[in-house]
């Protein structure tokens, strides 16, 4: 049989190195690897298009495209996973704000449905009581999936986020690093709350994991089943993970992070209904561990 020539978009990710590289190959598909800087902006065409056949992909991006019917299949492969807490900023100068503050104001994020804007704001309704309505969400871009109805303030198309932060024209940003000694985390410290979290919630936040069309996982699942190992092997080849593991793979390791953001997803009006971890797979993705 021939080989298979899949286009793929994969970030830079130390443990799937070896996979683009092409050091670690499979005998029955080539991956043409596209580069896209920053990942994320892949994401927009694989779900309005299927522009590719293997896609890195944020979670919450694939809740909404699963609930609008996209033709995508799921592998509980994890590309990204990370503490969310860092990721959300004030500017002091405007005065002292702590998560619990945030009702009544401009808080920025790029997109109302980043994956990471769905975590923190989960973060802050369950864990602080925060009601999400009462904050007045200022957005800088679409949603990935077209059919999501945004009805945030959008930014004028000129402004930065970080830079309306520092103006005083936003007060929180979410989803954002940055080193400038003008601003601090919401959360007084990210590290100690994260722990915490994780404590409590036994759950590593994931963002991204793969995805692969409708069309290959039908037509091909044992080219599917073959891009999850290699996958798997890579990260082996890797090293050990980390304590918690940030990039988990298989149902089982990522069933608590998918049921929570699941219930984030829901709670924020992002999907129509809660899915069960099973749902979010195929007849060949679901058996992958």
């Amino acid at each position: 049989m021939d080989r298979l020539k899949l286009k793929a978009v994969l970030g830079s990710h130390p443990h799937v190195q070896a996979v683009k590289s092409g050091e670690l190959r499979s005998n029955r598909f080539d991956l043409d690897f596209i580069e896209y800087t920053p990942t994320n902006t892949a994401f927009k065409p694989m779900v309005r298009e299927q522009a590719f056949d293997v896609c890195e992909m944020a979670i919450v991006t694939y809740l909404m495209a699963k609930a609008q019917g996209k033709p995508l299949v799921l592998l509980p492969a994890t590309m990204l996973g990370r503490f969310q807490h860092s990721y959300a900023l004030y500017s002091p100068a405007q005065g002292t704000l702590g998560p619990s503050d945030l009702e009544g104001k401009r808080v920025g994020i790029r997109s109302f449905t980043t994956t990471t804007g769905a975590w923190i704001r989960g973060i802050l309704a369950n864990d602080y009581g925060v009601n999400l309505d009462k904050i007045r969400w200022v957005t800088f871009e679409d949603p990935h999936v077209a059919e999501y109805v945004d009805t945030t303030e959008r930014a004028p198309k000129h402004k930065k986020i970080l830079q309306m932060l520092l103006d005083g024209e936003l007060d929180v940003v979410l989803g954002e690093a940055s080193n400038d000694p003008k601003l601090r985390p919401l959360f007084p410290d990210p590290a100690a709350e994260a722990a915490i979290w994780y404590a409590r919630r036994g759950v590593v936040p994931v963002n991204h994991l793969v995805v692969v069309t409708e069309q290959l996982a039908k037509s091909r699942p044992d080219v599917v089943s073959g891009i999850y190992d290699l996958l798997k092997q890579n990260k082996a080849q890797a090293g050990p993970a980390a304590t918690p593991d940030l990039v988990p793979f298989g149902i089982e390791a990522n069933r608590r992070s998918l049921e929570l953001i699941v219930d984030y997803a829901f709670q924020q009006a992002l999907i129509p209904r809660r899915y069960a971890v099973e749902d979010l797979f195929d007849a060949t993705t679901r058996g992958l561990n």
